[in-house]
């Protein structure tokens, strides 16, 4: 089994490991790094629920080889928060009710902070398209909507996700 050693950097820390060829951005988040916030859903790149960033762009991690992340940054739900304190999208979750089982909500948020970090001010049409590809299966999709409105509204412009 070929082995690759890494360097990376995740919600701020630089990890150096040794990864197997095969083992997922998922895999590696959950089992190696123990983030267990990043979802293990479908694995086949279809419900968003391990939507992690990598250098501030929104990806499946169960898509994405951990050996492939050598040298990048990668951004979990677990790095939203700062200082004790919710991430304004992680609190507009909270006060709109767009939390209901919460497996999708960290794939959910990531994606919610992507788009925010590129249009802070999105229309629903652009919300709707740049949540494309993050599936709920108990809120439906206006309360997150307007989660990600009420967050646009609050957020420091100067918050920008890695």
């Amino acid at each position: 089994m070929n082995q690759y050693d890494i360097t990376v950097t995740v919600n701020g820390d630089k990890y150096k490991r040794t990864v197997a060829a095969h083992e997922t951005l998922l895999q590696f988040i959950r089992e190696d790094l123990m983030l267990t916030g990043t979802k293990d859903g479908c694995c086949e790149g279809e419900c968003g629920a391990c939507t992690v960033l990598l250098d501030g762009k929104p990806v499946n991690s169960c898509l994405v080889l951990a050996v492939e992340t050598d040298g990048h940054d990668v951004l979990t739900v677990e790095g939203l928060e700062k200082n004790g304190e919710l991430d304004p999208l992680q609190q507009a979750f909270l006060d709109v009710g767009a939390v209901q089982c919460g497996f999708c909500t960290p794939g959910m948020l990531l994606s919610a902070k992507a788009l925010l970090n590129s249009n802070p001010h999105p229309s629903d049409e652009e919300i709707q398209t740049g949540m494309e590809g993050n599936l709920c299966r108990c809120t439906g999709y206006t309360r997150i909507s307007e989660a990600i409105k009420l967050a646009a509204d609050q957020m420091d412009p100067n918050d920008k996700a890695q």
